[in-house]
């Protein structure tokens, strides 16, 4: 009787948890995505004549806690661009940021595969700048933005969000950016 009892007690336990982690993955949904990021920055000082405009790449971990709203981790590289001076000499620029952002969602039409979606967060933007040396600075920003995602399955969407960054930082002011990628939910 008390081995029987036992044995009912482990699968009892058994069944509450995997039923537990169901409604985890029902309640919040993790994902992770990719985009490819367009940057016009605003740079002064030492920055100001260097090309303004810069593609990145940003990966992002996140998880959906409702179908309002998600929260967001995300790293964004961007590529060097170099900019000849009229002396002759050549200054180097590139900038990475990491960071979190909150997106609330508003689903549209009958099917509510479309969505509506704004984002706020904070990042800790990264510049270096080569020219006389190397001068490297970080700073915490704000980021506000707004754009639109289309869920083509339940698993995979694809997003579109403009966003303005400010930094504020010597070299760098603020950053107007456009992303878009995909995201695979689990």
């Amino acid at each position: 009787m008390k081995k029987t009892l036992l044995l009912a007690s482990v699968a009892c336990l058994i069944s509450v948890s995997a039923n537990a982690q169901q409604s985890f993955r029902d309640e919040f949904k993790p994902y992770v995505g990719v985009d490819y990021v367009y940057d016009r920055l605003d740079l002064k000082n030492q920055a100001k004549f260097l090309k303004k405009n810069y593609n990145s790449a940003m990966i992002n971990a996140g998880v959906e806690m409702t179908e309002y709203a998600s929260l967001e981790a995300f790293y964004q590289l961007s590529g060097t661009r170099k900019s000849n001076l009229d002396n002759g000499r050549k200054k180097k620029f590139k900038f990475d940021a990491y960071g979190l952002d909150l997106y609330s969602y508003l689903p549209m039409g009958c099917t509510q595969k479309f969505s509506l979606l704004a984002t706020a967060g904070a990042a800790v933007y990264g510049t270096e700048l080569k020219y006389d040396g190397k001068d490297t600075k970080s700073r915490v920003g704000y980021r506000v933005g707004g754009g639109a995602q289309y869920k083509f399955t339940d698993n995979i969407s694809a997003r579109v969000v403009g966003r303005y960054g400010y930094i504020g930082t010597r070299d760098l002011n603020h950053v107007a950016e456009v992303t878009a990628g995909l995201r695979y939910a689990f």
